[in-house]
């Protein structure tokens, strides 16, 4: 199933690569940009989005979250990644994740936009199910790389409503976050689904 920003991705990676080769060079820790990456982002989310201050929070935001990127390309630089890496790259992403929803929740709800933070809610605890039902399904011997919306579909969607609004088009954070919300509970039943019908396919295959 493709993602709606498949090549944009796929384009962002290869532009990190050289930079990731150079840090590996100099004996960079992956880990430690995944550290910092993540510092950085939970800092602009409570420092800036908490507070309404959308184009500043973007800005934050997108630059330590391309820290993600780098490790990753670390990685692929190095030929090889630990499972501990594995392990610290994933949770620190759900950590950014909570920070950037839950800061934009708490300004949506202490500014009286009290549907609209429930419905921020809603993408944040429907963007931690997809990335966990990916994670389990993985564990289980599943493939499941499959959804119109993962997690860097919605970081950019999610920075393109803030920004909007930062430029003074009020509804455009409010229509990303609906919109958010239903593209990631579609996409966390288009990875069920998936899972479910590789083991139908399974079950038949054992009974033939």
């Amino acid at each position: 199933m493709a993602k709606i920003f498949g090549s944009f991705k796929s384009g962002v990676r290869a532009a990190f690569d050289p930079m990731g080769r150079a840090l590996t060079r100099a004996g960079v820790s992956p880990d430690l940009i995944t550290i910092a990456g993540t510092a950085g982002v939970v800092a602009g989310s409570v420092a800036f989005a908490a507070r309404g201050q959308l184009i500043a929070a973007t800005v934050v935001i997108t630059l330590c979250a391309l820290l993600d990127v780098l490790d990753g390309a670390m990685a692929r630089a190095r030929g090889t990644s630990s499972r501990y890496g594995a392990l610290l790259d994933s949770t620190m992403d759900r950590v950014a994740d909570g920070a950037i929803f839950g800061a934009l929740a708490w300004w949506l709800a202490t500014s009286g936009q009290r549907v609209l933070a429930a419905v921020t809610l809603v993408c944040l605890v429907g963007g931690q199910v997809v990335s966990y039902v990916k994670a389990r399904a993985e564990s289980l011997g599943f493939s499941c790389d499959v959804g119109v919306a993962e997690r860097m579909e919605r970081l950019i969607l999610i920075g393109v409503g803030a920004l909007l609004t930062g430029f003074g088009l009020s509804w455009g954070l409010g229509a990303v976050i609906w919109l958010l919300a239903v593209l990631t509970i579609v996409t966390a039943v288009q990875r069920i689904v998936h899972v479910h019908r590789q083991e139908s396919l399974a079950a038949e295959g054992q009974a033939s």
